[in-house]
């Protein structure tokens, strides 16, 4: 999947299946590890202030019940890129709206399919490839992070069919809200701990650039 591909955000779009996507948005391999501190980078941490301060304090965006005129199936997940939002179907015309943080410029991506899996405090196993290639430069990564707060999945992750993709919470909530992703779907751990106790496995996920 390229940008080429990118399908557009209409309710009548014809939505290609997110597996043929995987290439150019969220890759958990473009993580590195500061082995000094045991945390985990991702490709957009923030910048940090001299001494490793991180940016100042910021405020997360609330939840809501919205009115949601499109018919889809309770239970379904719509997110729309563009504005930033993450709509939980309710039924009777209602949803449940949270803030995500999506795909910067570049890696923005649409589909549709259904979640596959759920995972509390998920894990991260960097790939062999990635472990070696990151020991060639002297910085060495565990086989294995231990899901917790120092883990980019944050405290849940809903997986997107047989896909790289991921609604997942973050080590960075100051970033949700936010197009500075590579392509996953984050929200604040608070948010996604709350979304994860709704969503079925099997549930339709729509996103839309």
């Amino acid at each position: 999947m390229g940008e080429s591909v990118l399908l557009a955000a209409t309710l009548t779009a014809a939505m290609a299946p997110a597996q043929g996507q995987s290439n150019s948005g969220y890759d958990p391999r473009s993580w590195s590890y500061d082995q000094a501190r045991n945390v985990l980078v991702s490709p957009s941490a923030p910048d940090q202030a001299a001494g490793g301060e991180m940016r100042p304090a910021w405020s997360a965006i609330p939840k809501e019940v919205v009115d949601f005129a499109e018919a889809q199936p309770k239970g379904s997940i719509v997110i729309n890129t563009t504005e930033r939002r993450l709509y939980y179907i309710l039924g009777n015309g209602k949803a449940l709206r949270y803030a995500v943080g999506v795909g910067k410029e570049g890696l923005e991506w649409s589909g549709r399919d259904t979640i596959s899996s759920k995972k509390d405090w998920p894990e991260w196993r960097p790939p062999a490839e990635m472990r070696s290639r990151e020991a060639s430069k002297g910085r060495f990564l565990p086989v294995r992070v231990a899901g917790g707060p120092n883990n980019p999945l944050g405290a849940r992750a809903l997986y997107i069919g047989n896909t790289l993709y991921r609604v997942h919470g973050t080590n960075q909530p100051w970033t949700v809200g936010q197009a500075n992703s590579s392509g996953c779907i984050r929200m604040t751990n608070e948010d996604v701990i709350d979304l994860y106790d709704r969503v079925k496995i099997g549930a339709q996920i729509i996103v839309r650039h």
